[in-house]
């Protein structure tokens, strides 16, 4: 058989060298931004804004091309392309940077944020600027969060109003232990499922039901397989913009401003991309059949604190960053 990690290395090296052989001369600077998204979603409409802004800005002098739909690989095949210098930036999913560092958990905290507002101020204050720079101690360096909503459980025959309903339901999930355990503690069976695979497993009754953010549930036409969308709003995982640090060190002082600065401005337009999303989403799903409900947050706040014992008694530093963003929710 052939050694996997042997497999995986060569295909990192051959992405590599296709990376190096597209490169420019040295008149101009040219970053790749490689992502998985479709070309539709709001993210890449926001780093497609802060590629036209470091254009700009740098009066033609750098350019930031955006490779999208997973052409350069993966999230976590991204990440370690980043880590090497063969890719300059990359969109990331919070709960998959949980495997390079586990301080980013604290995004997975079930009910972490109050509500919008609560987390626009951490992420725009000291703590969302110390998870950003934490990413240097794994050879990153975090630029901006892109807002990915709250994610709340679709199903197929019962809407959920209560952790009861999810008993012996078969839900998908990310391949996250903070998601495994907070289906599991729900009553329900966590079934983790790749994205691609989730809608056939939905039609096919593989699961019952799934949870995501509204413009995921539309985008992905899960809502034709299902019949109900509980919002609930357990977790709220932003999505992290983040530069290879052998990339960044290697950008002269102002090349290093005008990224931040674009990447800055990038973040504060998607969030309206993503309102509008949101409130579009919505009203397609329920024109196309889907029932709608606002389950009471509270006893899955009281069914979820074993979970919420566990990240507090992980590490010192992660107990820290949950209490600081828990004082912020009343500023």
């Amino acid at each position: 058989m052939i050694d996997e990690s042997l497999m995986k290395r060569s295909y990192l090296l051959l992405i590599a060298l296709f990376l190096f052989s597209c490169s420019e001369g040295d008149d101009i600077t040219v970053l790749k931004l490689g992502h998985g998204l479709d070309t539709s979603h709001p993210v890449h409409h926001a780093m497609v804004y802060m590629a036209e802004r470091v254009y700009e800005y740098s009066e033609g002098n750098m350019r930031m091309d955006v490779y999208p739909s997973q052409q350069l690989g993966t999230e976590r095949e991204l990440l370690e392309l980043l880590q090497i210098g063969s890719v300059d930036v990359t969109k990331v999913s919070s709960s998959v940077i949980e495997g390079f560092d586990p301080i980013y958990k604290v995004f997975s905290v079930p009910f972490l944020f109050l509500d919008e507002e609560h987390r626009y101020r951490v992420w725009d204050g000291d703590i969302g600027r110390e998870l950003l720079d934490a990413g240097s101690r794994i050879r990153l360096m975090g630029l901006t969060y892109y807002d990915a909503g709250t994610r709340s459980f679709y199903t197929q025959d019962r809407p959920i109003h209560h952790p009861d309903d999810l008993t012996g339901m078969r839900i998908r999930v990310q391949e996250s232990p903070a998601a495994i355990q907070m289906v599991n503690l729900l009553g329900g069976n966590a079934t983790p499922i790749s994205w691609g695979e989730l809608y056939t497993a939905l039609q096919q009754g593989i699961v019952e039901g799934a949870e995501n953010n509204p413009p995921s549930f539309h985008l992905s036409r899960h809502y034709e397989v299902t019949g109900y969308y509980s919002l609930n709003e357990h977790t709220a995982v932003p999505d992290i913009l983040f530069i290879s640090l052998l990339t960044w060190e290697r950008l002269t002082e102002d090349e290093q401003e005008i990224v931040r600065r674009a990447a800055e401005e990038s973040g504060i337009y998607q969030r309206q991309l993503w309102r509008e999303a949101t409130e579009q989403a919505l009203t397609a799903v329920e024109e196309a059949g889907i029932e709608i409900n606002y389950p009471d947050k509270e006893p899955f706040i009281e069914r979820l604190q074993p979970l919420w014992q566990e990240f507090m008694d992980e590490s010192d530093e992660l107990k820290s960053y949950i209490e600081r963003i828990q004082e912020m929710a009343d500023e």
